[in-house]
């Protein structure tokens, strides 16, 4: 449904997108995640045929963006960060008039905003000025015209900025009752957002696509199996390091074992847990079995924060700046 393909967008002498791919299968809530200043808004607005990569290319619902922009624009709904209202009209009246403007017909109108209203809660303020509302159902309102011509993709840049606990929580909701209906592409840098809103999860950083994956995935370490890391110690020297991994690798549940150090008469070793087991227990009966002194023993994962902070911090950061000096003076 969407389908991105080495798409750079430069302003002057600022690499904002670098050279990213991806693809978004229908039906699918996709988060794109990045911290502010990564590219997400300039990537989103080239989806929208706001504006035009230098190159690559982005394909929405089998249209390109640079060769059939309307045809693109027909199929999509946009949420930008601060949704395009008018606050001198009321609810009812915008949202017929941002129909009209995406081609429903005069009969289907009046039943098409009544049904945006209903699914996004709004029906209780259809007659008061939208500058009158609350942000949070300044919001409702902006994604009651994203979808109001019931589009193939939507388009969220930042849904819940600014938004308080329970705005977001009734946000986050209603995205989830959007999903499969709509294929949906989730701008954002919350990490929160991500983990309940989204099955597939694009990391960008510094314009440079650094992972895609499932969130599942991208958390499995931490809660869908156990790492476990562990020091062996033998009471009358030092334990043999195969023989100590072999035993580690009987125990039920386990799925890899990964020698980590060696040092005087300790062993250290990393265990992962197969999907859904938990392991601690019976590796520290092993280990008291076998003989061994069990030195030490802790929980080892990694969460969405840590996966991102390692995959759009300073180091990155530094790599990227090096390819900027190295492209500058390929071009001198």
């Amino acid at each position: 449904m969407i389908k991105v393909e080495g798409l750079t967008k430069r302003y002057a002498r600022t690499l904002a997108v670098d050279n990213i791919s991806f693809e978004v299968e229908k039906g699918q809530i996709v988060g794109f995640l990045g911290p502010n200043g990564a590219g997400k808004t300039t990537t989103m607005r080239v989806l929208t045929c706001f504006l035009p990569p230098t190159s690559g290319k982005a394909n929405i619902a089998g249209f390109d963006v640079l060769e059939n922009p309307l045809e693109v624009k027909r199929r999509i709904g946009y949420l930008p960060e601060t949704p395009p209202l008018y606050p001198e009209m009321e609810v009812v009246e915008y949202l017929t008039f941002v129909g009209k403007l995406k081609g429903i017909s005069s009969a289907d109108i009046k039943r098409r905003v009544d049904e945006v209203m209903g699914r996004c809660a709004i029906g209780d303020v259809r007659d008061k000025l939208i500058g009158k509302l609350s942000k949070g159902y300044r919001q409702r309102v902006g994604l009651a015209q994203a979808i109001i011509h019931n589009p193939d993709v939507l388009i969220l840049d930042e849904p819940t900025s600014g938004l308080d606990p329970k705005q977001i929580i009734e946000i986050r909701e209603l995205l989830k009752s959007l999903a499969g209906d709509h294929t949906i592409i989730l701008s954002t840098h919350i990490l929160s957002e991500v983990e309940h809103s989204c099955e597939r999860v694009i990391i960008i950083s510094q314009g440079r696509l650094v992972a895609i994956d499932s969130v599942a995935n991208l958390t499995n370490r931490l809660r869908g199996s156990e790492a476990v890391a562990l020091e062996v110690e033998a009471a009358d020297g030092r334990p043999n390091p195969t023989d100590v991994q072999q035993r580690l690798e009987q125990v039920p549940g386990v799925s890899r074992v990964v020698m980590k150090d060696s040092r005087n008469a300790r062993l250290a070793f990393e265990v992962e847990s197969l999907q859904g087991r938990h392991i601690r227990a019976d590796l520290a009966r092993t280990v008291v079995n076998a003989g061994w002194n069990l030195s030490e023993m802790r929980a080892v994962g990694l969460s969405l924060e840590d996966i991102f902070l390692q995959l759009t911090g300073p180091e990155q950061k530094d790599q990227k700046e090096q390819k900027d000096q190295k492209e500058q003076g390929d071009q001198k």
